[in-house]
């Protein structure tokens, strides 16, 4: 094993993670308003596309073995050591395997996953810093375990004009956020990792064009996560762009063509060689899908390609895979493209067919709404089902030795007063726990 990659190894073994909780503003309210086009989702599964208002009437389902009683829907026919382990192993798998070469680093990184197999994923959570009574929330996050917290760096909003020496933090062009500053801080004082997801281009990276077009020269964001990383010294997780296979999170991506995915490629591979540059213990996640989109995960990933006809590094494989239906590994994709929780399976064989090793899975978010459907989702469940899919979500990435963490998409609703309000948290607007909060209290 590479002295690196026993550097990583023993400062995941003796960080202490007794203590948690972790605090971040991330614009909730925007995370999902998701728009989708119908003419990019025909072959999403019913209630994915009920969320974008399509309908496809060819799809075929498996037996789901659970009620379903999702509202306003009707049922399918569809057939603390430990927590230490997981990220001690997989991210010394996933360091091993960059920093050797050839049959060593797959032998090496293949005995270091066979031995996480019995080490539950990380729970990991979005959420606000502050709570509406302007309170912290970290008090809270420490009662729920939480082990990573996951918090967007918006690169337009950080460089809104382009820096003289774009690798230097200190640049008098960059104005870092200091929600983030916050975050960083009290997960340091509760002993929580912090996952970074930067995204969003400037308009002088990408020519003028909306924030979610990809810089014209991938290198622009490479020297960004270099000076992000040089700032936050101790963050070790960083997600490249969200759900960039979807319309309007990445541009370009027109439907059925590599051109998108391609794009990306080239800015997972800046950063990629950018964060490791600074610090070998930087854990690079890139992909970062949707369970569906504009290009569905199964050909984003196999179009995800360098010039050189390689698929671009990276550590871990992001995917937010949101569903309909209740998490069972046992059923089979149901929609042709489609990758769901229970699709994580088929996914990470792909993965490792691609890469030739085992690819650990972040799976950054996922969450199924309460009450009421809502402007992301046209479905949703009682509290008390919300609760019964969050344990079932957590046994099920336990019970397999490729998933490094597992995120709840977040911690509060939305108040009433917000149109269609979002009702995936664990809390209510007003601070009221939900069953959901308890069973994710409850997990390891």
């Amino acid at each position: 094993m590479a002295p690196v990659t026993c550097g990583v190894l023993l400062h995941l073994h003796y960080r202490r993670i007794c203590r948690r909780s972790l605090a971040t503003y991330t614009p909730g309210a925007a995370r999902h308003a998701h728009s989708s086009n119908p003419s990019t989702n025909c072959c999403a599964g019913p209630n994915l596309r009920a969320r974008a208002g399509l309908s496809c009437p060819n799809t075929s389902h498996d037996a789901a073995g659970e009620p379903n009683n999702v509202i306003g829907l009707t049922p399918l026919k569809t057939g603390c050591c430990a927590m230490r382990l997981r990220m001690f192993v997989l991210l010394a798998a996933a360091t091993s395997a960059s920093t050797l070469s050839g049959v060593t680093a797959n032998v090496a990184a293949a005995r270091l996953l066979a031995r996480a197999a019995s080490a539950p994923a990380l729970k990991a959570i979005w959420g606000p810093v502050d709570l509406p009574s302007n309170r912290s929330a970290f008090p809270i996050y420490h009662q729920l375990g939480v082990r990573v917290y996951e918090i967007e760096l918006l690169w337009d909003v950080t460089a809104p004009t382009r820096p003289k020496d774009p690798e230097n933090p200190s640049d008098r062009a960059y104005s870092w956020p200091a929600y983030v500053d916050e975050a960083i801080r009290q997960a340091r004082r509760y002993g929580i990792q912090v996952c970074l997801l930067v995204q969003r281009a400037p308009t002088w990276a990408n020519g003028g064009r909306t924030n979610t077009w990809a810089p014209d020269n991938a290198s622009d964001y490479g020297r960004f996560v270099t000076a992000a990383s040089r700032r936050y010294r101790s963050v070790h997780l960083w997600m490249i762009w969200g759900e960039p296979n979807r319309n309007p999170d990445f541009y370009p991506m027109p439907a059925g063509s590599p051109i998108g995915p391609r794009r990306y490629a080239l800015v997972l591979n800046a950063a990629y060689h950018a964060l490791k540059r600074v610090s070998r213990k930087n854990i690079v996640i890139g992909g970062d899908t949707m369970s569906y989109g504009t290009v569905h995960p199964p050909d984003f990933i196999r179009w995800m390609r360098l010039p050189n006809g390689k698929p671009p590094p990276l550590d871990f494989y992001g995917h937010n895979p949101y569903s309909d239906r209740f998490p069972n590994l046992a059923q089979r994709p149901y929609a042709v493209g489609v990758r769901d929780l229970s699709d994580i399976d088929t996914l990470e064989a792909q993965l490792r067919s691609t890469y030739r090793r085992r690819i650990p899975l972040w799976l950054s978010e996922y969450s199924i709404s309460s009450d009421r459907r809502n402007r992301a989702f046209a479905y949703a469940v009682s509290r008390k089902e919300q609760a019964k899919w969050l344990t079932a979500a957590f046994r099920l990435v336990d019970s397999v030795n490729y998933v490094a963490g597992l995120g709840w998409y977040d911690l509060l609703d939305e108040p009433p007063s917000v149109p269609r309000g979002l009702t995936e948290g664990l809390m209510t607007w007003d601070m009221k726990p939900k069953p959901a909060f308890y069973a994710y209290e409850r997990v390891s």
